[in-house]
């Protein structure tokens, strides 16, 4: 048997991406090639022109290199999008590097060419973001198996790759490998970690009959399994699928910049036709244009959106996307997640509920029953082992064990066949017994057999979070909120008894991701909306939602779908967000308007030929200079920002 080594481990994503990496993406693309060459272009200029003081083509030969050489290229790929409608900010930056040219100013044109350039590297290297979670998948993508010749380990294997596997052929799983397809095990007793899947720091025992995941990690003990299904139909691929189809059909988010630049690019381009024809001197035209470069469009927002980065970072905060930061703080719709968002996901046994002269007594019924849930993934398997631990039982051994959908978990324990299910499940193997069952409580609950007859009924509660219901009641009073709502893979039963505490009503249990996807996307149709979660099953609703959020740490690829990440798991940190986005928007279009305000009166003088085209140079500089000195302002910023009290320590009580 021959041994593949994979290496399971991906580094922890959710402080971001490490600046090397960004800036060699900025570096290596063509954009973020030209503009480093123009800033060198531009600091070389003025070395010559007043270290030396040379003037003329002896000091503008590094500007006119640079503006032939990216600024033709830049120039030419915009009037392309232009011709497609595309329009906005670029274009009149293409106009005015034409017009600065025609001029001879050569350091006009050359700022421009940076401004431009540098970002539009900004843009594409964000833009990879879809490509980097795809990666992250695809690394931990199982690629080797190593399937059985025959039915025993004895008889050794044959090393596949993962995608020759068929439903029912053997594998056997190596000390530390992914595991290649979902399935179950047939021989074996040791641990799979699944938290990579799920979100949470589950490290699952494995005993024969347990099922297992594609992508989980396996623990120090080799385990021999039955696939139940091909690697492209394992869970793991199914989510790969549908990250992909959401990443290529996310739709287009138009740039701030381009939504107020269309109609100010036709305000510059009539006035400076204007003067033209007005005083029939093309100068008139040229100084129009030349005051109308659009600088704080291309420069106010992006200084914003860096020091909004660098707010939200100082609050534990990673942003992702910078472009989140213009829809952050004027979502109409939020969409939770249950498990680890609104609540702690640690749910905990409330009560042991036994029927009348029963043949077991609550301890006994949740020694064997936790002797069976410490073979499962589910967050109430932990509940009852660790309930089982506070009462100080001895917790036996499993002979046999199996978990299949739809049957609840069955095993034999201590000589007694024990079943964990539902009211659902008690009534198809036991009917007689259900009027035996307690009033149906809110909240969540698993019946038991033993025997294959009720034992008892288990009741759990998984905490909200103490400001959970204060942070619900704050969003729409503080942050305009219209909608809420949980969409979570669990019971529905289960969620609307966390809705109801926290106060949203809104509710859609027993969801795929495939499922929080397509509702997602359609009520981002119907506005802004905002997506909290901390699961790689998360991903793909986070990937669809205007502003998708990840709570915690837990998966890479939940932190690179993600547009954001509050890395300590806190409301009141997510409400530091909400603000942010709302602050950088408010003070970048102070810059973006009051530059242009500022612009189109010099743009007038200019018309009347109250300004030159070097007046219009300086005028424009000193503008510039305003926007980006308020747009500075985002970052700087020493107060609470956040004005949501909830009234208790956001801490498990």
């Amino acid at each position: 048997m021959s041994s593949v080594t994979q290496d399971p481990h991906v580094s922890n994503a959710a402080a971001g991406s490490p600046p090397s990496r960004g800036l060699r993406e900025f570096l290596t693309s063509q954009e973020g090639a030209i503009a480093t060459a123009t800033l060198i272009a531009i600091a070389l200029y003025l070395l010559l022109r007043y270290a030396f003081g040379l003037e003329g083509w002896a000091a503008n030969w590094p500007l006119v290199a640079m503006v032939v050489i990216g600024g033709v290229p830049l120039t030419i790929d915009v009037i392309k999008g232009a011709i497609k409608a595309k329009g906005g900010a670029d274009l009149l930056a293409a106009i005015s590097i034409i017009a600065a040219v025609v001029m001879g100013e050569w350091l006009v044109a050359a700022i421009i060419v940076l401004m431009l350039s540098g970002g539009e590297a900004l843009e594409e290297a964000a833009s990879k973001r879809a490509s980097a979670t795809l990666d992250a998948l695809a690394k931990r993508s199982p690629t080797v198996a190593h399937r059985l010749r025959g039915t025993t380990l004895a008889e050794g294997t044959d090393d596949v790759h993962a995608e020759e596997i068929g439903v029912d052929d053997l594998c056997v799983v190596l000390p530390h490998e992914l595991c290649p397809v979902d399935g179950e095990v047939v021989e074996g007793h040791g641990s799979m970690d699944e938290s990579y899947l799920t979100g949470e720091p589950y490290v699952v025992p494995k005993s024969t009959g347990s099922s297992v995941i594609s992508g989980a990690i396996n623990g120090e003990v080799a385990l021999v399994i039955r696939a139940q299904a091909a690697a492209k139909d394992s869970r793991y691929a199914k989510i790969v699928g549908v990250l992909r189809e959401a990443e290529n059909n996310r739709p287009p988010m138009r740039r701030m910049a381009d939504r107020l630049g269309a109609w100010y690019t036709l305000i510059a381009l009539a006035l400076g036709i204007l003067g033209w024809v007005v005083s029939g001197e093309p100068s008139r035209f040229l100084a129009v244009l030349v005051i109308a470069t659009p600088c704080p469009l291309l420069i106010g927002v992006p200084v914003a959106i860096i020091g909004a980065i660098s707010l939200a970072a100082k609050r534990g905060i990673i942003v992702k996307n910078p472009a989140m930061l213009e829809d952050v703080g004027r979502v109409k719709i939020v969409m939770f997640d249950k498990t680890g968002t609104l609540t702690y996901g640690r749910p905990s046994v409330t009560k042991v509920d036994t029927p009348q002269g029963a043949r077991f007594g609550a301890d006994e019924v949740l020694r064997l029953c936790a002797a069976l849930e410490k073979y499962s993934k589910h967050p109430l398997a932990t509940a009852i082992v660790n309930e089982a631990e506070r009462r100080g039982l001895v917790i036996p051994e499993v002979q046999e064990i199996s978990e299949r959908p739809g049957q609840g978990l069955v095993g034999t324990v201590a000589g007694h066949g024990l079943r964990v299910t539902n009211r659902k499940g008690l009534a198809a193997v036991d009917p007689g017994s259900v009027p035996l069952l307690p009033p149906t409580a809110t909240g969540m609950e698993s019946v038991v057999l033993i025997d294959e007859a009720y034992a008892a009924t288990l009741q759990f509660r998984d905490e909200p979070r103490l400001s959970a219901s204060s942070f619900i009641e704050h969003l729409p009073h503080k942050h305009g909120v219209e909608e809420m709502m949980i969409l979570s893979g669990d019971r529905e039963s289960e969620v609307r008894h966390l809705a109801d505490k926290v106060g949203i009503k809104t509710v859609y249990g027993g969801m795929a991701p495939e499922e929080k996807l397509e509702m997602v996307r359609a009520k981002t149709k119907e506005g802004p909306t905002l997506f909290l979660g901390d699961g790689i099953n998360d991903a793909p609703a986070m990937t669809a939602a205007s502003a998708g959020v990840a709570f915690g740490a837990t998966s890479d690829v939940t932190s690179e779908a993600a547009d954001a990440v509050v890395l300590d798991s806190s409301l009141e940190r997510l409400d530091d967000l909400l603000h942010i986005g709302t602050r950088m928007r408010r003070i970048a279009l102070q810059s973006v308007i009051g530059g242009m305000g500022l612009s189109i009166a010099g743009m007038i003088l200019a018309v009347f030929g109250l300004f030159t085209p070097l007046m219009g140079a300086i005028a424009q500089e000193l503008i510039d200079v305003l926007a980006i000195a308020n747009a500075a302002r985002v970052g700087i910023h020493n107060k609470e920002l956040s004005d949501f009290e909830p009234g208790a320590e956001d801490e498990m009580p």
